[in-house]
């Protein structure tokens, strides 16, 4: 049975944006280019909505009704060669699940995140020691998958420095509920090293950590994780939910909307990035 098909990628994401506006600005509804090109109505919205890699002839076709310059051709039809899949990880799409892999492309692409986390450290913020001990206790899998997820997880945090591309780095701002750090994932040493971690990379000028303290009471990220990817103007941003029933991938303008909302409430109810460091401190030596 074929597997089903992934997320658009960030590169078929943005290209879709750029046709939508390409027709909009040309003043043509979907059936007027049918009408004129030929290019069926079904077909064009799965490509402007990201669900469909057009081929070359038909974007040539576009292109033509478009008024397309030559280098705004080449440009957009470089979108089209498949995502910017980080090197690295392509030793690990075995082992990794589909939509993880996806996550860890958009993730590599992406300008800036915004990432609650409620019962676990980011993984971006992991030490190796504290990223094993929840791989462990996770899932059941052999020693060789664990080692593998292990390194998947510190590879990612390449895109906190960028150190093997020529780009800024990600642009990351963490909200952790308390109970993420009082939680000994891997026992008191391994937790202690990983909030000495937190303190240290709290210090680089595109990270950004808040707490939400116990006292603080209820709060709407307590039903669950999610990051929020923003591209800058080269793709809409997207929001990730991981779960055990499979990772989901929200795209539309609404759904956008309300989890930026969410984030802007929980990083007003967390303390200060300088009452967090405090904070931590006083858990690392109470």
């Amino acid at each position: 049975m074929p597997r089903p098909a992934g997320p658009p990628t960030v590169r078929l994401r943005r290209l879709a944006t750029e046709l939508r506006i390409l027709r909009t600005e040309a003043a043509l509804t979907r059936e007027q280019v049918q009408d004129r090109t030929g290019v069926n109505q079904g077909t064009l919205w799965r490509i402007e909505k990201g669900q469909a890699k057009p081929h070359l002839g038909t974007l040539e076709t576009l292109f033509d009704l478009y008024n397309v310059t030559p280098a705004r051709r080449t440009e957009l039809i470089e979108l089209t060669r498949g995502a910017k899949q980080p090197g690295w990880l392509r030793q690990f799409t075995d082992v990794i699940p589909r939509g993880y892999a996806a996550y860890i492309s958009f993730e590599s692409e992406a300008k800036a995140a915004h990432n609650y986390e409620s019962l676990y450290i980011p993984g971006l913020l992991q030490t190796e020691e504290y990223a094993r001990a929840s791989v462990l206790d996770g899932l059941p899998m052999d020693a060789d998958e664990v080692e593998q997820n292990v390194r998947t997880r510190l590879e990612r945090q390449i895109v906190l420095s960028r150190q093997r591309e020529d780009r800024d780095p990600l642009e990351f701002w963490a909200v952790i509920d308390e109970a993420a750090l009082r939680r000994e994932v891997g026992g008191r040493a391994v937790m202690r090293a990983q909030l000495a971690r937190l303190l240290e990379l709290s210090e680089q000028p595109n990270i950004m950590l808040q707490v939400i303290p116990f006292d603080r009471g209820a709060h709407p990220g307590m039903t669950g994780a999610f990051v929020r990817l923003n591209f800058g103007p080269t793709a809409p941003d997207i929001v990730y939910v991981e779960s055990l029933a499979g990772d989901i991938f929200l795209e539309t303008e609404a759904e956008i909307d309300r989890y930026g909302l969410v984030f802007d409430h929980l990083r007003a109810m967390a303390l200060s990035p300088r009452d967090t460091t405090a904070f931590i401190g006083n858990l690392i030596n109470p």
